[in-house]
């Protein structure tokens, strides 16, 4: 099986590579990457990209057709990937979210290319008073980053997919150790705080829910949607990706967080505004079209792997938020360093 990759430098695309390494053996694996994070190593041991057959860089906005011949799966991680990007980067976030990635799926269904994975995400689901939200249920998107999903899977939805199988995975939150960690994410932030500084600092009035998933089950998710039998779903379906257990109140979060990291105490900004991104999402549909690749991680054991990579990186950081470990500020030293433009192109090339 040849398969496609892209954002395969980012925060899921290491642990990505590893579990399809391991449960494909055999499978030429193919990444294409910008590069914006390459450098952004934390703790590994190895470069991630060494399990790979083949890595290239360019652009999703411009992927090159050889790519997608000879391909059987593409797998589309790229992406400005959370909200405060999206907020600083909103035109590019809907070119590269959304444009790039309906293009990349309709010229890989007329290549021959006979599955596609869109990574979606439940923040779609914006603001969502009452009981968890379905597949079927309204959508809410509230950032730029939240309607390039929609868009895009509005469009996949409408492809003429031939004999090809679309799936549209709606992540919940990500979290996890990675080879190439991210700190912007709610889990991930409060086990650096914790171990950085001993206080866990809650942004908000700390009673919004969220979905998490740790980025190992994102992974077996991966896995699922390039074996999945069509029949059992249809030839393209969206399906919310987690489980129920991992609803969570972020101010659970930091109590988790905070009884795994003995001494750490927590601040919750209880007069904060009302944070607009709250919501449940019900996994019903997932656990019975997927039911061989339910997530496996628990919510201790994710705050242990994260809590053991930091101690081996000697992270000990009271600013991070201010740092690297943020995906903006990145994209921010990039620019400003004359390396990228407005539109998040290498200037250059």
């Amino acid at each position: 099986m040849r398969i496609l990759v892209t954002g395969n430098m980012g925060y899921v695309g290491p642990v990505l590579v590893r579990h399809l390494r391991s449960v494909m053996p055999n499978a030429e694996l193919i990444g294409y990457d910008s590069g914006f994070f390459a450098h952004c190593l934390t703790g590994a041991e190895q470069l991630p990209e060494r399990l790979l057959d083949a890595q290239y860089f360019g652009d999703v906005r411009s992927l090159p057709d050889a790519l997608l011949r000879g391909a059987d799966a593409v797998i589309q991680l790229a992406a400005v990937s959370n909200d405060p990007m999206g907020l600083r980067f909103e035109q590019v976030t809907a070119e590269i979210n959304h444009r790039a990635a309906v293009d990349i799926a309709r010229r890989a269904v007329a290549a021959g290319v006979r599955r596609v994975v869109f990574a979606s995400s439940c923040s779609m689901y914006g603001f969502a008073a009452g009981g968890p939200r379905s597949e079927t249920d309204p959508l809410n998107p509230l950032t730029a980053y939240a309607r390039s999903k929609v868009d895009t899977e509005a469009q996949l939805a409408a492809l003429d997919l031939a004999d090809s199988v679309v799936t549209s995975l709606r992540f919940s939150t990500a979290c996890g150790m990675s080879d190439r960690l991210r700190l912007d994410l709610v889990l991930n932030d409060f086990v650096a705080c914790a171990v950085a500084t001993g206080e866990i600092t809650v942004l908000s009035d700390g009673t919004p829910w969220r979905p998490l998933i740790e980025v190992r089950d994102m992974a077996r998710a991966i896995e699922w949607a390039l074996v999945r039998d069509a029949r059992d779903a249809g030839a393209y379906v969206a399906v919310n990706v987690g489980s129920d257990e991992w609803n969570y109140q972020v101010k659970d979060l930091a109590e988790a967080v905070a009884a795994a990291v003995p001494g750490t105490r927590t601040s919750i900004n209880t007069s904060a505004p009302p944070d607009r991104r709250s919501y449940r999402v019900d996994f019903s549909l997932y656990r019975r079209i997927a039911p061989e690749h339910q997530p496996q991680v628990s919510l201790a054991q994710a705050i242990e792997g994260l809590k053991d990579g930091m101690t081996r990186m000697g992270f000990r950081d009271p600013a991070f938020r201010s740092s690297p470990f943020m995906r903006l500020k990145v994209l921010e030293k990039h620019t400003a360093d004359g390396r990228l433009d407005a539109a998040l192109r290498w200037i250059g090339e």
